[in-house]
């Protein structure tokens, strides 16, 4: 009904009090309130809905017939609106509900991977549902409630949080690659050299860039392949097929057990990092703080504040 409105709520409200206590001075004393005020208000409610509710001496007080049926009614609305509340408030506690995430592919492997199992346990009435993709994504077009990219490349509209401290990116080889081919000294030889050539979403060709600034050198690299996921490159590079520049942290396996090296060590560059985002700070999906935080303490991050 468009006539309900907070007033009229309170003034119901106060009207289910007093016929609980049985006493307009006792509810008075509950409200924190005088009994001159609550008999103006109950007048008041009477007139508004034009029936008499309460039957009233200087020594009594009962619900009218039309007062007591409106009572019952309103005392299961009222149970009704504190199930709902004590329902969100668990769900502030103990989050339920689907979340789902669009992230790049290296990010999931790298960043939500190692927290799921901890993740799962510890909020089991959350339905995760992750996208992997590596392709740039309107979230709240395509009805993800986040994101996951480089921080560079969150849209200026979205709140973004930093899943990871600033990234950093090599080029590697294989011993194999280097024996054939040669190791590059200096970032100009890889032009000259089989390198794994990274395809973007859009088709053309990602310029790999070496150093930081203001020394940093951008080298359109070209070689006998072409990948688009770190995946894809970093199996070719494990065959020799070329350099790779590639996220450290997505090969750090590979380096410690010598089946790659970093080249160039001097030209090592530094990127962004892993950020989250999502629309609003105000109503966050369910479970989606404690997911960050779940990922920010595995990257030695401090968790966000409450």
């Amino acid at each position: 009904m468009r006539n309900r409105n907070r007033a009229l709520l309170a003034d119901l409200d106060i009207f289910v009090t007093i016929l609980t206590h049985g006493s307009m001075k006792r509810a008075a004393l509950e409200l924190g309130v005088s009994v001159s005020a609550l008999s103006h208000r109950m007048r008041k409610l009477e007139d508004q809905v034009g029936v008499r509710l309460l039957n009233r001496t200087s020594r009594s007080l009962s619900a009218t017939v039309a007062g007591e049926r409106l009572a019952e009614q309103l005392r299961e609305g009222f149970t009704t609106i504190d199930e709902a509340l004590t329902s969100l408030a668990r769900q502030r506690d103990n989050p339920a509900g689907r979340l789902r995430i669009n992230i790049l592919q290296d990010a999931v492997r790298l960043l939500v991977s190692p927290v799921l199992a901890q993740y799962a346990k510890a909020f089991p009435d959350v339905k995760l549902e992750i996208h992997a993709d590596d392709l740039m994504v309107d979230v709240v077009a395509g009805g993800f409630d986040a994101g996951i990219r480089y921080g560079d490349r969150v849209p200026l509209d979205m709140v973004g949080v930093a899943l990871s401290a600033p990234t950093r990116w090599v080029v590697v080889g294989s011993d194999a690659l280097v024996d054939a081919v040669g190791l590059p000294s200096k970032p100009e030889d890889l032009l000259k050299l089989p390198c794994i050539e990274i395809e973007l979403g859009d088709g053309s060709c990602y310029s790999w860039e070496l150093g930081n600034d203001p020394t940093m050198t951008r080298l359109t690299v070209r070689g006998p392949v072409r990948a688009n996921g770190t995946a894809q490159i970093v199996a070719m590079a494990l065959e020799g097929l070329g350099y790779a520049y590639v996220l450290e942290a997505a090969v750090r396996r590979e380096l410690q057990e010598g089946q790659l090296r970093v080249v160039l060590e001097g030209w090592a560059s530094e990127g962004p990092p892993f950020t989250i985002y999502y629309p609003s700070r105000r109503q966050t999906p369910p479970g989606l703080r404690e997911l960050i935080n779940l990922i920010r303490r595995d990257q030695g991050l401090s968790p966000l504040s409450a």
